[in-house]
């Protein structure tokens, strides 16, 4: 199984990059995945991060693109929920990368 090392310690991940266990996550994986991505991760980045680790507690599952773009826009505004701005924070895809981002599994429903 691939690892990543961050800190000096080995993270197991699949063979695209996804934390194996969601729990074991914190924010210099995310750090890590994001410099290996050539991405800098801003304040924005951060806040979709953060509403994913909140979704994936609450229901147990990575919500899709169509999911996350309704319920961004219903907690931050339409500003911020649309796949616009998602895909310009995200370019590799909004669900995909940012659920890699937030140690997430891969989210159902993507290719």
């Amino acid at each position: 199984m691939p690892t990543l090392e961050v800190e000096g310690k080995n993270f197991e991940v699949d063979e695209e990059g996804y934390l194996q266990d969601w729990q074991e996550w914190n924010e210099n994986i995310a750090k890590r995945m994001a410099k290996d991505d050539g991405l800098d991760l801003t304040e924005s980045h951060w806040e979709v991060i953060k509403f994913l680790r909140d979704y994936f507690e609450k229901y147990q599952i990575a919500p899709m693109i169509k999911i996350l773009t309704k319920e961004i826009g219903k907690t931050m505004g339409p500003e911020k929920g649309n796949t616009k701005y998602l895909y310009e924070l995200y370019p590799a895809g909004p669900a995909k990368q940012a659920c890699r981002y937030a140690g997430l599994p891969k989210p159902t429903g993507c290719v």
